[in-house]
């Protein structure tokens, strides 16, 4: 990488929170950015947002927005990056999409840096950020992958309320106050994608995470089940998954039972594995109830695992507890890797 070569970058969704935190570890010099365009709704145009002290006017995201940018962001909802991103490639720039538009597409590379970086060797002008849930949990397991291979992926999650937008932190608050105070707690927003029924998040679970699709399971739990063999390139690992939103702010919490292909593999094996994981940290030790939690992963780039121990009954089975910002390494800062990865990579 030429050190001092700098690039032309767009955020698209620059008013949201996933925006908001790409414009900020932009402002860490991942690499050197030239300009920054910032794009947003018609309805966010003209608001004004700083980028490295400097107050920048954000322009309305259309087809002719990305005339000499070299990296465009995308984090502005399916059906923008579906309908621009295509028009920015067309413009010369690479694309990495924080939506859910081109995950599965097999054309597009869908990359967690520490687990697949030379998928985007791939790349023809789009890259897409996988699933919040998806990236935490195939950090944590690629260097078990690596020494041991893997037979079976289940995974039950916790996730944060934050997954699901701020109007949806907005309701946990709102509802929160009511419930306190005996009052009647109004639903509006949970579960996501669901227009039928609505539950209260306060001081409950909902094992729903968008809708459900006709097998029974909810495209939240298909997207960690079909992204996992994608970015682990293992079409025929067992992988099976149960979402559940809890009144939890921010982090994503997963209990995660894994089978290896080797045999004879113990705790201290797996921990050693995670251990030197890129971007991983161990907090597992029961002696001092030491492990990850919501609350401590808050605002953190790394994946925490904890809770380490094998199977009872399963002679290659273990079972892990993985944490992490689904803001931060879940969302913008994935995002963010990606591209340091395509300049260092000198794919840009």
């Amino acid at each position: 990488m030429t050190q001092d070569k700098q690039y032309n970058v767009a955020v698209v969704g620059a008013t949201g929170a996933v925006g908001q935190n790409i414009i900020k570890y932009l402002e860490e010099k991942p690499f050197q950015v030239n300009n920054i365009k910032l794009l947003s709704s018609k309805r966010s145009a003209g608001t004004k947002v700083q980028f490295n002290g400097e107050d920048i006017t954000v322009e309305e995201a259309t087809s002719d927005s990305f005339k000499d940018i070299d990296i465009a962001f995308f984090s502005a909802g399916g059906s923008v990056s579906e309908r621009l991103a295509p028009e920015a490639v067309k413009s010369g720039a690479i694309v990495v999409d924080n939506t859910s538009a081109f995950r599965m597409d097999k054309n597009v590379p869908l990359v967690v840096p520490e687990v697949n970086e030379n998928d985007l060797k791939e790349h023809k002008g789009i890259i897409a950020n996988p699933n919040c849930s998806t990236i935490q949990m195939v950090a944590a397991l690629k260097p078990l992958q690596d020494q041991f291979g893997l037979k079976r992926v289940i995974v039950s999650t916790y996730q944060a309320v934050s997954g699901a937008g701020l109007s949806a932190q907005k309701e946990l608050t709102e509802q929160t106050r009511q419930y306190l105070n005996d009052e009647e707690m109004i639903a509006n927003i949970l579960p996501a994608g669901s227009d039928k029924k609505h539950y209260p998040i306060a001081f409950n679970a909902l094992p729903q995470i968008d809708v459900f699709e006709d097998n029974g399971y909810t495209k939240e739990e298909l997207k960690m089940i079909n992204e996992t063999k994608k970015i682990m390139h293992e079409p025929n690992l067992h992988v099976a998954a149960t979402c559940v939103r809890l009144p939890v702010f921010t982090s994503h919490s997963e209990s995660v039972y894994i089978e290896t292909k080797e045999s004879n593999i113990t705790v201290e094996d797996i921990r050693k594995a995670l251990e030197n994981g890129e971007g991983i940290i161990v907090e597992d030790d029961p002696s001092t109830q030491t492990y990850p939690t919501p609350l401590s992963a808050e605002g953190k780039k790394e994946v925490f695992v904890g809770r380490i121990r094998k199977d009872l009954d399963t002679e290659n089975g273990f079972h892990l507890w993985i944490v992490s910002d689904n803001l931060v390494k879940g969302a913008a800062w994935n995002t963010v890797q990606i591209a340091e990865a395509l300049v260092n990579n000198e794919l840009v």
